[in-house]
C-alpha cells in the first residue's frame, strides 16, 4: 500500500523520522465511532551528536498512541515506536530521539493541543 498521501495529513516533518508501517480502520467500541490508527517506526537514524561507532540499534521502546487531528470525522490516532540505541560497550547507557511533534505530558501532537487550548477545551478530556 502506498502512504505517501499521508504525508498531506500528518505533522509537518513526522515522516522524516518516520516510516508508515501500517494503516487501519477500527471501530472504538467505547464511542462507537470509526478510527483511524496510523502506525510508524522510528527510521534507523542514530540521534544527533552521537557516534555511530559508539551506539547499535536495538529494537524499539513499546509504542506510544498519540492522538491527532481528526480526518473526515474520524479520530486518528499515531502508534509510534521509537528505536532504541544502545552504548557497544556500555550496555546501561540508552539514547533516544527527542520529537517536538508531542506535546509535553500529553498523548496529543502539539498542533491537536493548541488548537484545543485555543478553543477553551480541555485537551485532557479530548480523549474520553
Amino acid at each position: 500500500m502506498d502512504f505517501s498521501i499521508f504525508s498531506s495529513f500528518l505533522p509537518e516533518g513526522l515522516l522524516s523520522h518516520f516510516d508508515i508501517v501500517d494503516f487501519k480502520e477500527l471501530g472504538d467500541l467505547q464511542t462507537k465511532k470509526d478510527c483511524f490508527y496510523i502506525y510508524l517506526d522510528e527510521k534507523n537514524i542514530l540521534p544527533k551528536d552521537y557516534d555511530l561507532d559508539e551506539f547499535e540499534s536495538k529494537g524499539f521502546y513499546e509504542r506510544a498512541l498519540i492522538q491527532d487531528f481528526p480526518i473526515r470525522g474520524k479520530a486518528v490516532y499515531l502508534g509510534i515506536r521509537r528505536r532504541r540505541w544502545r552504548n557497544k560497550t556500555n550496555k546501561s547507557i540508552e539514547v533516544k530521539s527527542d520529537y517536538s511533534f508531542i506535546a509535553e505530558g500529553s498523548k496529543l501532537t502539539v498542533e491537536l493541543s493548541y488548537f484545543l487550548k485555543g478553543t477553551g477545551r480541555d485537551p485532557r478530556r479530548y480523549d474520553k
